[in-house]
Parts: C-alpha cells; sequence; structure tokens
C-alpha cells in the first residue's frame, strides 16, 4: 500500500470511541457457572469516567494493585469481538459487553491484534499509556452468560490484559488513540490511529 493510499485509509477509518467502562470491587465470575454469578455490588460498575493509576489499575476495580494482576490490571475489548462471536454463532442479537466484564471496551480499535505494544488512550483529559502484555482469553463462564458456545467462539477474540504505564483518566466517547511502532516503544516513534479494520476480516 503507497503512503497516500494509507493516509487515505486514516481519513474514510470511522473513529475510536470507549462505549463502555467497567470497575466492580468484587469478581463475579467464581467458582461453577452452573452456580452462577455471585452478587451485584452495592455500588455501581458502569461509569462514565473512571481513573487510571500507573502499575496499579483503575481505582476501585476488584484487579487494581492486586500482585496477581501485576502488569495485566486493566482489560480492554474490542466490541467487534462480540458481534463477530455472535455472528459466527448464528445469534440475531449482540452479545452482552456487560457480561464479558472487560474494563474498556472500544469500537474502532482491532483491540487482539495489539499484543505487545504501547497504546496511547486520550478521551479528553490527556493521554493514558497501556501496554498489551497477554490476551484476556474467555473462560467457560461465557458459555453461561453469554450464550452457548461463545466460551470457544471468543477464542482469540477475548481482547487483551494490559499494564497501565501512566495515570490518567478515561471517559465514554470518543478517544484519540496512538500506537508505538512496533518494538520502538521505547523511543517513542508511534502511529496516529482514527479506526482500525472490523476483526471479522481475518478470522
Amino acid at each position: 500500500m503507497s503512503e497516500q493510499d494509507e493516509e487515505a485509509t486514516v481519513r474514510t477509518a470511522p473513529p475510536v470511541t470507549i462505549e463502555l467502562l467497567l470497575a466492580s470491587p468484587r469478581s463475579r465470575y467464581v467458582g461453577r457457572p452452573a452456580d452462577g454469578p455471585e452478587p451485584h455490588p452495592a455500588g455501581p460498575e458502569l461509569h462514565e469516567s473512571v481513573e487510571v493509576r500507573a502499575g496499579l489499575g483503575i481505582v476501585g476495580d476488584r484487579y487494581f494493585a492486586k500482585p496477581a494482576h501485576r502488569g495485566a490490571s486493566v482489560t480492554l475489548l474490542a466490541a467487534e469481538s462480540l458481534e463477530t462471536a455472535a455472528r459466527l454463532l448464528g445469534l440475531d442479537r449482540p452479545l452482552d459487553a456487560v457480561a464479558a466484564r472487560r474494563n474498556v471496551v472500544t469500537r474502532g480499535l482491532d483491540v487482539d491484534s495489539l499484543r505487545g505494544r504501547v497504546i496511547s488512550l486520550d478521551t479528553g483529559d490527556g493521554p493514558v499509556l497501556l501496554r498489551a502484555t497477554r490476551p484476556a482469553n474467555p473462560c467457560a463462564w461465557m458459555d453461561h452468560v453469554l450464550a452457548p458456545g461463545a466460551f470457544r467462539a471468543l477464542r482469540g477474540l477475548g481482547g487483551m490484559r494490559c499494564e497501565p504505564l501512566t495515570d490518567g483518566v478515561l471517559r465514554l466517547g470518543p478517544a484519540v488513540v496512538e500506537l508505538d511502532a512496533e518494538g520502538d516503544a521505547a523511543t517513542g516513534a508511534s502511529q496516529s490511529v482514527t479506526g482500525a479494520p472490523d476483526p471479522t476480516g481475518a478470522r
């Protein structure tokens, strides 16, 4: 693809948006899926904005400052991945993004391709840097809370676990996104992203 074609693709790509922000003080999927989720916490789980702390996670979330989740305390998921899984399952309804229990659900960003990359998300309060460290693999609970077969359908589409590198705030709505040039995070090289392909094309 020529430089002119790449520029045209960026101009015509849909913008990146953050569609969901979830911070819950407790894990609800524990034990056997057949026994059902734990009760909802007393406070809200969905938020208009969340506070991110470097090395710790999202303030108020069950992964915040937990040693077991060091380097992976913020989870990202592409809304398109849930739509892909629904199509694979032959469903005429979308899968419930809230039930997937990821912290940040985006649209327009191919989250599952970002392993090893540093992602800058700016929703109006300055950039928040996240390093995508490893896949957020689906679990057997997905068959019970999303749809039968969702566990398998979401393999490779479950999003990314990320390490927060900076403090900041994320809000629902449009986001300015930049990715480090792959392998060049230490040099600060980056590329702007206004959108990303629907992951259905490769799966």
